[in-house]
């Protein structure tokens, strides 16, 4: 397991109805391929060792036998194979009959699961041979004289854990158990099973895929859980049914893997266990238990590797949707919850204007935008926004000209108030040097700026418009009571990778002048315009060339913020992403950067205006995100300057 990774996979072998041996033979092979590949939890359908179709032959000694030789064999073919892996069979114990699973790990059975809920309706009739799972685990012996057959336990409330790595923790259902009103899974995952395999035998009829995908996302997501569903597949008998091999692989609501219905394909997916955990410890509703009460057991089994991750693919954008289909209705959710968000707020005040500062870049032009949007919800004339230039020391002609642009195009009030005689004037009032190019000739001009909008929006009964997105506030990257201040903050939790597409998807809907205007600033390089433009009158100040790259910080703000991953898993996770985009050099450079300003920053973010929430990772004080504003980054830091890996 590479930074908390689990190779996991679900197959449907070729299998003949009652040959046992033949289907032994295929699952052995399917054990062979997958333990080369580094397979480290492995799940056969249901009943996989006879076949799920067999009817009444269930009922003959000669098939019960055979299916619990072929598990030993099977067991004995294991041996110094670590991989956990989980095979169905009929198993007869105490004179009744169980449709069970063995959970199979290096030439040991760890333990005999039965299904607990037993379907005997349509075309199931499960009843006429097998009993339910009794409501207590108890010992049995699977064959005399045998190791692997001492203490071991049977009963539905059993979870198999790896003995070097406590967050993976595997259990098992079977087929109608997820499908029924309370499936054992979500007391599984309530005593801890990270990992919930599923040994299915579900015929296909119409929509019966759909219904299928949506139980099993839905199950993950539930129980904060990888959830791994082996499907009976095309080997089956036909006599009443047919089985296509649907087999999937989720985790926390989503789908990893899913195998095309009568393809005899092996879902195969990497599974975020360490995710999984910092969830769980995250949401407070996650009603977890003692791991061995409840009349739960623990087996162990060493069965997780250490490979590299190699299937999983970890965006490098995770605010931004890479289906471009997928980005258009993201992007219209979003500038509609900015836009009704704000909308609220003027209603709410009775405010007759909004103003906003526009400078020519993305956040001022994002901001604008909602502000129309909101204006139209609330039927008010665009000529009642505000929308102020503010040229200074370092603003160019490119700029200039796109804010006016820009403020025509959107048919916005328009003012223009040159800050340079003010802030030389102030630079006279506090004796500060004007050739002097430090934070204060350049935070003074950002405060000017505030100042001029409140001032304004006084004038005007009006609110202030906040321009920050989310990037500038996890690294600081603001002046205090600057741009940091405002009325209503409408892109407060929108990071700077998500404010580019937003501004993409406005223009092309837009099309036309907005269209090329927007293009313009998109193409123009991200920057607070204080400095001076260099001769060619053209931006030196570079945000990125401070900073770091806001893909990376986006990257960073995701994996720590949402994914509560350590500073060296996201180390991994950022070289995995970027390969032949950043050395591992720069990467630790803007990480180190990300944690030091992210640490020392936070006295910003603890008296942020109000703001709208529109994901999952969001830095307001009074909502996701609390932090003294004098914790120490130490920590985390050491943690990246050390040389031993995890």
């Amino acid at each position: 397991m590479k930074y908390g990774f689990v190779k996991i996979a679900a197959a449907s072998p070729e299998l003949k109805v009652a040959d046992v041996k033949f289907n032994t033979l295929k699952i052995e092979e399917e054990i062979a391929r997958q333990a080369n590949a580094g397979t480290e939890i492995l799940a056969f359908p249901e009943l996989g060792l006879c076949g799920y179709t067999c009817g009444d032959l269930f009922l003959q000694p000669l098939l019960i036998d055979g299916c619990r030789a072929a598990l030993k064999e099977i067991t004995a073919f294991t041996k110094g194979i670590s991989m956990l892996v989980f095979v169905g069979l009929p198993f007869a114990h105490g004179g009744k009959l169980y449709n069970c699973a063995a959970a199979v790990c290096d030439g040991r059975v760890l333990g005999i699961v039965p299904k607990t809920h037993i379907p005997n309706y349509s075309e199931f009739y499960e009843k006429r041979y097998f009993s339910p799972a009794p409501p207590e685990n108890f010992p049995v012996r699977l064959w005399e004289g045998e190791e692997s057959g001492e203490g071991l336990t049977f009963g539905a409330k059993q979870i198999f854990a790896d003995e070097n790595n406590p967050d993976v923790r595997v259990a098992c259902e079977i087929c109608e158990d997820l499908w029924a009103g309370t499936p054992p899974s979500s007391s599984h995952a309530a005593h801890g099973a990270t990992v919930v395999v599923n040994l299915s035998a579900s015929d296909e009829t119409i929509g019966k895929a759909d219904y299928r995908r949506m139980l099993v996302r839905s199950q993950s997501g539930r129980s904060v859980c990888a959830y791994v569903y082996a499907d009976a597949g095309a080997g089956e008998s036909t006599t009443d049914m047919v089985f296509a091999g649907h087999n999937l692989i989720a985790e926390n609501g989503s789908i990893l893997a899913e195998s095309v219905p009568f393809s005899g394909q092996t879902s195969v997916a990497e599974a975020d266990i360490s995710f999984l955990a910092a969830e769980r410890r995250r949401l407070t509703t996650f009603e977890g238990a003692d791991c061995e009460g409840g009349g739960y057991e623990i087996r162990r089994g060493n069965f997780v590797g250490d490979g590299d991750l190699s299937l999983r693919k970890i965006p490098r954008t995770p605010f931004v949707p890479e289906e471009s289909a997928e980005l258009g209705t993201r992007a219209e959710l979003i500038l509609s919850l900015q836009a009704n968000a704000l909308a609220k707020r003027l209603r709410h005040t009775g405010a007759k204007t909004a103003v906003i500062g526009i400078s020519g870049g993305l956040d001022s032009a994002l901001a604008l935008l909602v502000t129309a949007r909101a204006f139209e919800i609330l039927e008010k004339p665009a000529e009642e926004i505000v929308a102020v230039t503010m040229p200074g020391f370092g603003t160019t002609e490119r700029t200039f000209r796109n804010s006016l642009r820009l403020i025509s195009c959107v048919g916005a009030g328009c003012r223009t108030v040159d800050i340079s005689e003010s802030v030389l004037k102030h630079f006279a009032d506090i004796g500060h040097d004007p050739g002097k190019t430090d934070v204060t000739y350049e935070n003074s001009q950002a405060r000017m700026r505030t100042m001029i909008l409140m001032d304004i929006a006084n004038q005007t009964g009006g609110l202030v418009i906040g321009t920050g997105d989310l990037s500038e506030l996890a690294l600081g990257w603001c002046t205090y009571n600057g741009d940091h201040m405002s009325m209503y903050a409408v892109n407060a939790s929108v990071p700077k990778t998500l404010v580019r597409h937003l501004v993409r998807y406005e223009g092309a809907r837009k099309g036309g002048e907005e269209e090329r205007v927007l293009s313009d600033i998109l193409a123009t390089e991200i920057s607070p315009e204080l400095l001076p433009p260099d001769k060619a009158g053209k931006i030196s100040q570079r945000t990125e060339d401070l900073i770091g790259p806001y893909e990376l910080h986006d990257f960073f703000l995701y994996r720590v913020l949402r994914c509560g991953d350590s500073p060296k898993r996201v180390r991994y996770l950022a070289a995995y992403a970027f390969r032949g985009v950043y050395g591992e050099e720069t990467l630790l450079r803007w990480l180190k950067n990300f944690y030091r300003r992210f640490f020392s920053q936070q006295f910003k973010r603890s008296c942020l205006p109000d703001g709208v929430k529109i994901g999952s990772v969001t830095l307001s004080p009074r909502a996701d995100w609390r932090m003294p504003s004098d914790a120490s980054a130490a920590l985390w830091l050491e943690e990246l300057s050390s040389e031993k890996e995890d």
